[in-house]
């Protein structure tokens, strides 16, 4: 089961920090669902975390947010 992380609300780059930092916590395989705000938030993030190694699973607009889905 994914663990959540709701960063809507959450300024750049703090939301990439503490979802790196959530990662690291994490066994390697799984997977964490991180809640983003549209515009510069699933524009930075999902890059940062895939230039330190993490796979992207998925990217789904939600309407008001998005669900970035990375393993860990």
């Amino acid at each position: 089961m994914a663990q959540l992380l709701d960063l809507r609300g959450t300024p750049c780059p703090i939301n990439f920090i503490r979802s790196k930092l959530q990662l690291e916590k994490m066994s390697q395989g799984d997977v964490l669902e991180i809640h983003l705000d549209g515009g510069e938030p699933i524009e930075q993030v999902p890059n940062s975390l895939s230039m330190e190694g993490y796979s992207i699973e998925a990217i789904e607009d939600k309407g008001e947010y998005f669900v970035l889905s990375v393993r860990a």
